[in-house]
C-alpha cells in the first residue's frame, strides 16, 4: 500500500516545532479588516 499524500493545503498553514507541537495562524485577522469594528480587531491581536 503507498504512503499517504500530505495534505498540501495544511501542510502551508501549520508548522511542527521542534518538540513535536503545531504552530498555527490566527483566523479572520489578515484582510477586510475595514468591515471589522475595532473591539472585533483587538480581540483577533
Amino acid at each position: 500500500m503507498p504512503k499517504t499524500k500530505t495534505h498540501r493545503g495544511a501542510a502551508k498553514r501549520f508548522k511542527k516545532t521542534g518538540s513535536g507541537k503545531i504552530k498555527r495562524a490566527k483566523a479572520y485577522a489578515s484582510h477586510l479588516l475595514g468591515s471589522k469594528s475595532p473591539k472585533r480587531k483587538r480581540r483577533l491581536r
